[in-house]
């Protein structure tokens, strides 16, 4: 039986079709479209949960402070690509999120709530200049609020974990090894 696992993964390997990680705006409406962005690239996901998860260790004013800090200056950041601002490094701005926030998990670093959102919000800032530049055709309203509540949604997982961790784990060790393993997956978005 042990035997048939790997040749099982191996013919699912070779029979999968290639995914796709966002809607198309125009096939799939421009709300599910936003919705989806964040919940289907794995940048995304880690940079979201690991803001929750910073936020749960620092505590405090934190906790809904940092995470607020980063949906609003996504906005901000959303706003000035629709306007036709342009940034630079977005996308290495965007991996290096990953592994810096990584790095903020793993080393429990506490900040005060300011200090901790104005980091979370220069990266947000590319985040949401990412997203404003994949719109496409669909409507910026629509496909904005979509990936607002979607990271909105994923900064409160990442909050619910952490202080899932802290309550059950009490030194918050596994919270520290989340924070290690999205630093060394940014590492591998990066390089790999």
């Amino acid at each position: 039986m042990i035997r048939r696992i790997p040749l099982a993964l191996a013919a699912l390997a070779v029979t999968a079709a290639p995914a796709f990680a966002h809607l198309n705006p125009e096939e799939h409406g421009s709300f599910m479209a936003g919705f989806s962005h964040p919940l289907f690239g794995l940048d995304h996901i880690l940079v979201m949960v690991a803001v929750g998860l910073w936020a749960a260790q620092i505590g405090g004013k934190a906790l809904w402070g940092v995470p607020a800090a980063f949906v609003a200056t996504m906005a901000i950041g959303f706003g000035l690509a629709l306007a036709g601002v342009d940034l630079p490094f977005v996308e290495p701005a965007i991996l290096a999120s990953v592994v810096a926030l990584g790095l903020l998990v793993a080393m429990a670093v506490k900040l005060d709530t300011a200090a901790s959102a104005a980091i979370v919000a220069v990266f947000a800032l590319f985040h949401g200049h990412a997203h404003g530049g994949e719109l496409g055709s669909a409507g910026a309203l629509e496909f904005g609020t979509g990936f607002v509540v979607a990271t909105a949604l994923l900064h409160v997982a990442g909050i619910g974990l952490g202080l899932g961790i802290a309550r059950l784990s009490g030194g918050g060790a596994a919270a520290r090894i989340l924070g290690a393993v999205t630093a060394l997956a940014g590492l591998v978005l990066a390089f790999g």
